[in-house]
């Protein structure tokens, strides 16, 4: 092979060098820093998720980012809505005002409910991806790949490590209780348990840090979920009537561009 010599030298290596980098992932964070913890870590993206504002009844997968100028004007319209007041006692909740964890008996119209499979397996299958089963059984799953939302990441479960992925409840149900959940019949605390608007399969340690937080408090690691997020606890709020801290309806139109 002839030599190359002096600028073409140069101008090969140059080439060279961009090529490299241009066949090179995860080099530089994500832009908006969606990365777990600003770390650079490649993302799962959205998956099958679809966004919430296309999601009014929560029965679509998941939670996909809100991102352009319009669909985020959208948002806060929605958020706009939301009545606000200061949380009461905590005084008498129990987890079990709710109704016991998972049951398939919700009442009223709730999605899903009455369909033979409990909640947590029904919300499993709305976003869990390459899905298997229990031996003869269609309802509970035993291994899934989860897009989770809050994190980025996706996630590689199967049913011997239960706790890996855990349902939220977007609103909490002690905010609930706090917000005026404690003077509802059973029926609808059992409702907005159960209620898919209201549940979303994630990162379980994730969920574990979140506590009975309102947005003003928490919000999802993953920058870019942010304002659907607080789309989605809007969406909750407006469905049942709860009001929201003013703190967190300030937050909430924060994450929107508001």
């Amino acid at each position: 092979m002839a030599r190359l010599r002096g600028g073409a030298v140069l101008a090969a290596a140059m080439v060279f060098a961009g090529s490299a980098l241009t066949g090179c992932e995860g080099l530089a964070p994500p832009a908006d820093g969606s990365g777990p913890s600003g770390s650079g870590v490649p993302t799962a993206g959205d998956g099958r998720a679809v966004s919430p504002l296309d999601n009014p009844d929560g029965t679509k997968p998941g939670l996909a980012a809100i991102t352009s100028t319009g669909d985020r004007a959208r948002a806060r319209a929605v958020i706009e809505k939301v009545e606000t007041k200061g949380r009461g006692p905590r005084t008498g909740y129990e987890r079990d005002e709710f109704g016991y964890a998972w049951m398939d008996s919700a009442p009223g119209d709730v999605p899903f409910a009455r369909n033979g499979c409990d909640t947590r397996n029904d919300l499993l299958k709305r976003d869990g991806e390459e899905l298997r089963f229990r031996q003869g059984s269609d309802c509970v799953v035993v291994k899934l790949t989860l897009h989770d939302p809050y994190t980025g990441k996706a996630i590689e479960w199967t049913k011997s490590r239960a706790t890996k992925v855990q349902i939220d409840h977007v609103m909490p149900l002690s905010y609930d209780w706090q917000m005026g959940a404690s003077r509802w019949t059973k029926d609808k605390r059992e409702a907005i348990a159960n209620d898919p608007l209201n549940l979303v399969p994630v990162d379980g340690p994730t969920n574990g840090s979140k506590g009975d937080s309102g947005p003003a408090s928490w919000l999802p690691p993953s920058k870019r979920i942010r304002c659907s997020y607080a789309v989605r606890f809007a969406q909750v709020s407006l469905k049942y009537d709860l009001p929201v801290t003013s703190a967190d309806k300030r937050m909430m139109l924060t994450q929107c561009g508001g």
